[in-house]
């Protein structure tokens, strides 16, 4: 019978009296991970990049790069040698192939997850889990139909300070939790997300030219993922900045905070929130994009407490990111580092050595992708597995929901749907199939949130 690599992999990872150390010397050769990438764009390249340089390291091999892009997927072939393609799925199908990185634009994100499990692949896919809570529920699903292993990509929930804090929040040291903040923000002459465009680069080309862009599969229409429109080469090399391939600021930048704060207050499978609102606009990035460069959310959870989140394109001085408890404050930043509240002293000094103040003690922790490798051949715990990706893509797609139709919303966690907050529950439509002139911009024909 023949066993590949990933089948070998897998069922030795769970012999149970195996140390991992003696695991690793004993397989030597054969443990060796065979990684495809989809999507090889700027953080596709940054991962493959980094993985080429540390590929004997951590014993994989990169054998497949993919983009619709001829030039893309080009540089990344000669940064990594894996065979070049355009089509995900000769990644997906290939036998040579036992994960796979995504890192395409966010519509993209769960269609080929869910595909590349069905076909037997682990999963490292960049945050956000998905562009819809749909989405999201669906391959949360499908990580638990099939068993693959899945991690998002939030790298702040590797962090040890996040670790060494949901363990003293899990000791009561700082009392009840109350409510949280924390931010993500920029500034730029340029505006945000206005990336270069290749002036060569477009679908007119020849195939076999390196400024071809196959722009059909990158809308994904032929799936409902995005409307079919006309070349756009501002829609492909600043897809950030358009609510059709993503959520903008909160879906970028700020699922990089929820992500952390949920798994050290909640555990690491996170949790879905109760009620999610969010304010902003677009104050001084006037082009054609149609999110916003000032957005601020507040999301309120079922153990009573409320999550502060914010993001400006333009003014980077940030908020400290910082977890309220009744007795006592995380200051994350900062170590992290534990103050006791004067009110609650006694309390708080008999959980922290009899000490008003202290930092806490951390461990050296992998990195986010060694993580998942080790969770692939060692079965560790996920820094940021699905159940805390999609619980966290819930209260940001709310919250992008919440200031897009001005409403503050809710979460039906019987039935996992959204509705308006008021007394008679009424599901929420995304309603986003509007466009704007000249096919210049456009928004989500997608009516799921």
């Amino acid at each position: 019978m023949h066993c590949s690599r990933r089948s070998f992999v897998k069922s030795t990872a769970l012999i149970p009296f195996l140390p991992s150390i003696s695991y690793s010397n004993i397989l030597g050769s054969n443990n060796r991970l065979n990684i495809g990438f989809i999507g090889t764009g700027g953080m596709g390249t940054v991962h493959a990049t980094s993985l080429a340089e540390r590929a004997k390291q951590e014993n994989i091999s990169i054998t497949h790069v993919c983009d619709v892009y001829k030039r893309r997927v080009n540089n990344a072939a000669s940064i990594t040698g894996g065979i070049p393609t355009m089509e995900y799925r000769d990644v997906l199908d290939s036998d040579d192939v036992d994960a796979v990185v995504i890192s395409t634009p966010d519509h993209w994100h769960t269609k080929i997850a869910i595909e590349a499990m069905e076909s037997g692949k682990d999963v490292y896919v960049e945050k956000p889990l998905s562009h819809t809570i749909e989405q999201a529920i669906k391959c949360r699903d499908a990580v638990h139909k099939t068993g693959r292993t899945l991690q998002v990509g939030p790298q702040g929930t590797s962090s040890s300070s996040i670790w060494a804090t949901q363990e003293a929040i899990a000791k009561n040291r700082i009392g009840k939790v109350s409510w949280s903040q924390a931010s993500y923000c920029r500034n730029s002459r340029g505006g945000q997300f206005n990336w270069p465009i290749d002036g060569d680069a477009g679908p007119n080309n020849s195939v076999d030219h390196e400024g071809y862009i196959w722009w059909d599969r990158w809308l994904g229409h032929e799936w409902g993922l995005a409307p079919k429109i006309p070349w756009n080469p501002d829609h492909f090399f600043r897809f950030r900045k358009y609510l059709t391939y993503n959520g903008g600021l909160a879906t970028d930048l700020l699922y990089h905070r929820l992500a952390p704060f949920l798994r050290a207050i909640e555990g690491s499978n996170g949790s879905y929130p109760s009620r999610v609102v969010a304010s902003g606009g677009t104050y001084l990035e006037k082009d054609e994009r149609d999110i916003p460069d000032t957005f601020l959310m507040v999301a309120d959870y079922p153990n009573e407490h409320s999550i502060v989140l914010a993001s400006v394109m333009t003014n980077d001085e940030g908020l400290p990111t910082i977890i309220r408890g009744q007795h006592g404050t995380a200051f994350i930043d900062e170590g992290p580092k534990l103050i006791g509240q004067k009110t609650w002293e006694s309390e708080f000094k008999s959980k922290n050595n009899d000490s008003m103040e202290l930092v806490l003690k951390t461990q050296n922790r992998r990195g986010h992708m060694d993580n998942f490798f080790d969770a692939i051949r060692n079965g560790d715990e996920l820094a940021c597995n699905v159940d805390l990706g999609c619980s966290t893509m819930v209260a940001i797609k709310m919250a992008v929901e919440s200031l897009r139709q001005d409403k503050v919303l809710r979460w039906d966690h019987l039935n996992e749907k959204v509705y308006v907050d008021s007394k008679s529950p009424q599901l929420v439509l995304a309603d986003l199939d509007y466009y704007r002139d000249a096919g210049s911009s456009c928004t989500s024909a997608s009516n799921t949130i």
